[in-house]
């Protein structure tokens, strides 16, 4: 998401490098940038007019801090105001006094509301909440059955009356199921439409009326553009809604969604769908939002995946075999599957700051390639997964996985090779123990480290 924005919002800054001050007359040039790229990521034009005034207004005139460039000054300017854009602060769902909490999603066909509904309670599930799914949605085919093999694959339990009850009756039934229960949210999944019409919109106010919900979510669709918050606006004049989920933002290289929703329809974005995953789902921040469009990343977030993911006990046995040199192809293979549940590596790299400057094509040439290792680890035995060196020495067993696995025998030998090399340099970083740091290199012993240097210095591993 925001790759072409990003892109060009770069070009904005390199208008004002050099300069010591920003000044009307300076910061024109990369406004006109700015200016294009919201318009380019298909942003709302009323919001690109205010959001410009208000970033020149804010620009002109700063004295340039000590050490700071203007054009680093001018990105800050920025920043500030795409937080403000996007509502400032991230909006968290609102739960009643007494449980159940209860939410009714809204939106159109084609979203991804169905999922989005059962996404919304995998999340709950995971702080610790017992969410119900009610399924109303008797209109399109399989609806209820794909929320119901939604419920099971996240084993949360889907409310479900069949296709000849009233949505309405449905939707109350389910909640008074859920308060008998000791459910703590409810999530009410309903029809949606091609487009907006007077039925949807009458039999939504009636199950709003009849449940009384302390939320009403509007799923859109980011690939919509702006018009996505053009629909959030008239659904909020006509139904009263408090927040949208944003979905298919991971297929959104543009962004201008994000950008106009609660500027067009002044309710918040309170979550973002970001794959087709079910746990692919996360809180709406402004803050990192804006981070990830100007290029540097979402540490913040990358630090919860990782939380999520991350067994701490098997952390620390990875740390140890690290550092005794341990580390094997079956530790490898898990890390693979590790970065797997975190999502895309595409998706993973643009989290971590400096990294919008990889090419999609580079991103592409590197899930290739751990595919490909991925292939020709799944073709060792467990023997040659525990112990590569077996493998760096036998032609014989590296044909037998190269012919196994689909690859080349120079494939085979070129990964066992990275392989080395990286366990090797995985156990220095560790350690501290890198060349040119006053500590021995691999393979370098005193000697070699006395012809190195002939005079008698510290290094940093001697202080």
């Amino acid at each position: 998401m925001f790759e072409a924005l990003t892109e060009q919002l770069e070009a904005a800054w390199k208008k004002l490098r050099g300069q010591d001050k920003l000044t009307p007359s300076n910061i024109q040039d990369a406004l006109k940038v700015v200016r294009r790229a919201l318009l380019d990521a298909d942003v709302n034009v009323q919001v690109v007019r205010e959001f410009i005034q208000a970033v020149e207004q804010r620009a002109i005139g700063k004295e340039v801090i000590a050490g700071v460039r203007p054009d680093q000054q001018f990105i800050k300017v920025v920043y500030d105001e795409l937080v403000a854009v996007m509502g400032g602060q991230q909006a968290p769902l609102q739960a009643a006094p007494t449980p159940p909490s209860i939410i009714l999603m809204a939106g159109l066909q084609g979203t991804g509301k169905t999922t989005a509904a059962a996404k919304l309670a995998l999340y709950l599930k995971k702080q610790d909440k017992k969410p119900l799914l009610v399924a109303t949605d008797i209109y399109r085919p399989a609806a209820i059955d794909q929320l119901q093999t939604l419920g099971r694959q996240i084993d949360v339990p889907v409310f479900a009356l069949g296709t000849e009850v009233n949505p309405v009756t449905i939707a109350e039934q389910g909640v008074a199921h859920a308060r008998a229960e000791g459910y703590d949210w409810v999530i009410v999944d309903t029809a949606g439409r091609l487009q907006i019409d007077q039925d949807m919109m009458a039999e939504l106010a009636q199950i709003k009326a009849a449940i009384q919900p302390h939320e009403v979510l509007l799923v859109v669709d980011a690939m919509t553009g702006q018009e996505a918050a053009n629909l959030t606006r008239a659904f909020h004049e006509q139904i009263g809604i408090t927040g949208a989920i944003l979905t298919k933002v991971d297929g959104d290289s543009r962004g201008g969604a994000a950008l106009s929703v609660r500027y067009v329809s002044g309710q918040p974005i309170k979550f973002i769908g970001t794959g087709e995953k079910v746990e692919a789902l996360q809180p709406f921040y402004p803050e990192r939002m804006a981070s990830r469009i100007l290029g540097m990343g979402d540490v913040l977030t990358l630090v919860e995946k990782a939380q999520e993911a991350v067994d701490l006990a098997d952390a620390q046995k990875m740390q140890e075999k690290i550092l005794q040199a341990k580390f094997d192809f079956t530790d490898f293979l898990k890390q693979l599957r590790l970065l797997k549940n975190l999502g895309s590596l595409g998706g993973f790299l643009k989290l971590i700051p400096g990294m919008n400057q990889l090419k999609a094509e580079q991103i592409q040439q590197a899930e290739k390639q751990l595919k490909r290792a991925e292939a020709m680890i799944n073709s060792m035995t467990p023997e040659e997964r525990q112990n590569p060196d077996l493998l760096a020495s036998s032609p014989s067993r590296r044909r037998r996985i190269a012919k196994g696995s689909g690859h080349t025998e120079a494939e085979v030998a070129k990964l066992v090779q990275d392989f080395q090399q990286m366990r090797t340099m995985m156990q220095r970083l560790s350690t501290g123990a890198l060349p040119g740091m006053g500590m021995a290199g691999v393979g370098s012993g005193r000697a070699a480290r006395r012809k190195q240097q002939p005079k008698k210095r510290k290094g940093f591993g001697q202080l």
